[in-house]
């Protein structure tokens, strides 16, 4: 039911998602609000985001349920500092951390802290596994802000180059626009302010940030958040809780290589 209850969420997020970025589709089929119309994905996002705080204040009480509405609340928070930041050439790599530590890491960090809880984790155990959680969260973002511009449309179920489309400064993006001579910053100023909504747009902004280095910089700084998170399980007893651990590590490491 714990499990349940965060995937609750997780689809409730997901509609909503959808709706605000009007998209058609999601992994390979109709979105919600494509195939019932906007009011009734609305409608099943707030019934499953209520039947999922029901599920953890039932199951873990007051304390799992201030962590998880924390998290929630953070994800908001997260989507109204995006919003803030569309096509905001003078954003940073510091305001693209502080939108992903909200809109995803502390949601992941709240499912494993709450799920410590639950299990009889001591204080410290519980700690760690919320570090590790935000840990996966910042890393699983930035994978997935990569496979924006890298995936294949058939296995992520999403447009190649959409949130460039958005107007969505990613990590890759903003360390291109960074390092980037007169030239090339000129050039990227140019496809994000005026050619964003055309092929040629995302197609010369991706030929640079290759050029530049700013994929492979992206998946080391995934890396290093996946070499922290497991760094905080450090707390574990490697005999008592061996293959707890794999599988977490294992988990961490497929973020990796999607």
């Amino acid at each position: 039911l714990l499990a349940a209850a965060f995937e609750y969420l997780h689809v409730a997020t997901l509609i909503h998602d959808d709706v605000i970025d009007h998209a058609d589709h999601r992994r390979g089929y109709e979105a919600v609000g494509k195939k019932y119309g906007i009011a009734a994905a609305i409608l099943a996002g707030d019934w499953l985001h209520a039947r999922s705080m029901h599920l953890i204040g039932s199951l873990t009480g007051r304390q799992g349920l201030d962590i998880f509405c924390d998290a929630t609340t953070a994800m908001v928070d997260g989507e109204f500092l995006q919003l803030r930041h569309v096509a905001d050439t003078e954003a940073t790599e510091d305001d693209y951390f502080a939108v992903i530590l909200r809109k995803t890491a502390r949601l992941i960090g709240s499912t494993c802290e709450i799920s410590a809880l639950f299990g009889g984790g001591t204080e410290k155990q519980v700690a760690a596994l919320a570090t590790y959680g935000k840990k996966i969260g910042i890393a699983f973002q930035i994978v997935d802000d990569l496979l924006d511009y890298l995936g294949d449309e058939q296995t992520t179920g999403k447009q190649v180059g959409n949130d460039f489309v958005e107007g969505k400064l990613t990590l890759p993006l903003l360390h291109a626009l960074r390092v980037a001579d007169q030239q090339e910053r000129a050039t990227l100023l140019d496809c994000i302010h005026n050619k964003r909504h055309l092929p040629e747009g995302c197609s010369t902004a991706k030929q640079l940030m290759q050029r530049l280095d700013s994929f492979n910089f992206s998946r080391r700084r995934a890396a290093q958040e996946i070499e922290e998170a497991m760094a905080a399980l450090a707390v574990f007893d490697a005999d008592q809780h061996g293959s707890s651990l794999a599988l977490l590590e294992g988990l961490a490491h497929y973020i990796l290589t999607r």
